[in-house]
C-alpha cells in the first residue's frame, strides 16, 4: 500500500500540473497544522505571537511595514498562504504583504488585554505574518506583537525572522523589497528543501516503522475530560498559566529528563497508571538543504505511563536512563510523519485520534537573538491568557538558568490542579541534594 506521504505527493502533482510556482508542497508537519486548523470548529490556525516592549516613539509604523514586507519578500514561506485545495494542502505563493495594525482599546481594556484580543481574532485567511502595535502609556512604553501562523514556521526559523527583521527595519526605507532574482533563487532552494523533506518521510515510512510505532502507542487514549466551557472561572482568561526559575546543573537537564518532568505533571493531573501522550517537536533540515525559513520540525509523541516514577521521591526508580533509551528508538523512526504515525496506532487497536494531551518545547537561549530596532532593544515579554491547544503545555528555556512555563486550558483542568501539576513539574528538574559525610 502507498505511504500518505506517497499518496499526498501524487496528489499534489495531479493538482498542479505547471503551477508549481504558486503552489507549492507541505511538509508533513505543515500538514499536521492544516488537519487541525480543519478540525477545529472555529477553523482556529495554530500562530506563534512574540511579544516585545520598546519606550515609547521607537518604532515608525511605517517604517517597520516596509521593512516587514523586504522581510516577506526573501523569505518564499512568509508570503505564502497556507490552503486546501481540492482536499489537498498546499501553500499558496502571493505577494509579500504584511500589515502593521495599531488595535484601538476597548473600554476598561489594557494594552495587553488589546493585543491578546487582536492575536486570538486572527483571520486564517489573510497573510501569514503580521504585526501588531498598541502604545503603553501608563509604562511609557509601545508593545509590538510579531505573529506568525505555525504552519509557515517552525522554533529554528523564529531567532532567523526576529534578527533579519531588525536588520531589515535598518535599512533606508526605499530599499527594494528584493531583487527579482534572488527572489527566484529563495523560492527554488525553499521548494527543494520541501521536496526533500518529503523524500525523506517517504523513505521513512516503512512496514518496519509503523510497526514500531504502532507497539509504542497502542496503548493510548487522550485521556484529558471533555471540555466543558462552564468550568472557566467567570471573568477569568481561557488558560492559566504558572512559571518558574531553577539554577541550571550539570550543563542542564537532559531530554529524557525534561520528558520524565513532564510525566510526574500529568501523573498529578490525570492519575497513575495511564499512558498519556506527550507531544514535542524534533527534527530539522534536510540533508543537503538551504537552511530556509519554514516549517520542518515534526510532532514527535512520548507515551507518558504515569505508573512509572521519575527516579526522584517515593515510586521513583525508572528515571530518565530507562526514558532515554525508548526516546533515542523514537528518534531513529523521527522522520516518520505525525499523520502516518496516528495512522499506524489505530491500525494496531488504539483509539487515539491524534490528540495530545501535553506539549513540550525546548529553547536555547543562546539561540534566540533580541529583536533590535534602530539599535533599541526590546524586551521580550509574555502576554498569557490566550487559548491554548490542548489540555497542558510546557516551554523550558535553558541556559545561565533553566526558565519554565507551563499554561493550561481552563475548559480542561481547573487552576487548583494545574498548580498541583507545575509543582511537580518543577521538583522533578531541581538539582538532587548532595550530602555531606
Amino acid at each position: 500500500m502507498p505511504s500518505i506521504t506517497s499518496q499526498y505527493l501524487a496528489r499534489y502533482r495531479r493538482l498542479t500540473g505547471d503551477r508549481s510556482d504558486t503552489l507549492l508542497p507541505v511538509t508533513g508537519a505543515q500538514r499536521r497544522f492544516l488537519l487541525v486548523r480543519s478540525l477545529d470548529p472555529a477553523g482556529r490556525p495554530d500562530v506563534v505571537p512574540m511579544f516585545f516592549a520598546f519606550p515609547t516613539g521607537t518604532i515608525d509604523p511605517e517604517r517597520l511595514r516596509a521593512a516587514a514586507s523586504r522581510l516577506a519578500a526573501r523569505h518564499t514561506a512568509l508570503r505564502s498562504r497556507p490552503t486546501v485545495l481540492r482536499g489537498t494542502p498546499v501553500l499558496r505563493v502571493a505577494d509579500p504583504d504584511v500589515p502593521v495594525t495599531g488595535p484601538a482599546l476597548a473600554p476598561g481594556e489594557s494594552p495587553t488585554d488589546a493585543l491578546r484580543r487582536a492575536v486570538d481574532t486572527w483571520e486564517a485567511q489573510g497573510p501569514p505574518l503580521r504585526l501588531f502595535l498598541v502604545p503603553d502609556e501608563e509604562r511609557q512604553e509601545e508593545l509590538l506583537a510579531v505573529v506568525l501562523d505555525h504552519a509557515v514556521c517552525d522554533g529554528r526559523s523564529l531567532a532567523r525572522i526576529v534578527d533579519e527583521l531588525g536588520t531589515a527595519y535598518g535599512e533606508e526605507a526605499t530599499a527594494p523589497q528584493s531583487a527579482a532574482g534572488g527572489t527566484e533563487t529563495e523560492l527554488t532552494a525553499y521548494r527543494d528543501a520541501v521536496l526533500r523533506q518529503l523524500d525523506a518521510e517517504e523513505r521513512a515510512e516503512t512496514p518496519e516503522a509503523a510497526a514500531y510505532w504502532a507497539q509504542r502507542l497502542h496503548a493510548l487514549h487522550a485521556h484529558a475530560p471533555a471540555p466543558r466551557p462552564a468550568r472557566v472561572p467567570e471573568g477569568a482568561r481561557p488558560s492559566g498559566a504558572a512559571q518558574a526559575r531553577l539554577p541550571a546543573h550539570d550543563g542542564g537537564v537532559s531530554f529524557p529528563g525534561l520528558l520524565d518532568a513532564c510525566r510526574s505533571a500529568a501523573r498529578e493531573l490525570y492519575g497513575p497508571d495511564r499512558t498519556v501522550p506527550l507531544g514535542y517537536p524534533w527534527g530539522g533540515r534536510p540533508a543537503g538543504a538551504e537552511p530556509v525559513v519554514g516549517c520542518f520540525l515534526n510532532t514527535l509523541v512520548f507515551p507518558a505511563d504515569t505508573g512509572r516514577g521519575t527516579g526522584h521521591g517515593p515510586g521513583g526508580g525508572a528515571g530518565p536512563e530507562a526514558t532515554a533509551d525508548a526516546w533515542w528508538d523514537d528518534l531513529d523512526r523521527a522522520d516518520v510523519p505525525f499523520d502516518a504515525v496516528v495512522t499506524a496506532a489505530r491500525a494496531a487497536g488504539s483509539a487515539w485520534t491524534g490528540g495530545l494531551d501535553g506539549l513540550l518545547t525546548v529553547d536555547d537561549d543562546s539561540r534566540r537573538p533580541p529583536l533590535v530596532l534602530s539599535g533599541v532593544e526590546g524586551r521580550e515579554v509574555h502576554i498569557d491568557g490566550r487559548p491554548v491547544r490542548g489540555p497542558f503545555a510546557v516551554s523550558v528555556t535553558q541556559g545561565a538558568e533553566i526558565r519554565l512555563r507551563m499554561v493550561w486550558d481552563r475548559a480542561v483542568l481547573d487552576d487548583e490542579s494545574a498548580h498541583r501539576a507545575f509543582d511537580a513539574l518543577t521538583d522533578a528538574l531541581r538539582p538532587p541534594e548532595h550530602t555531606v559525610e
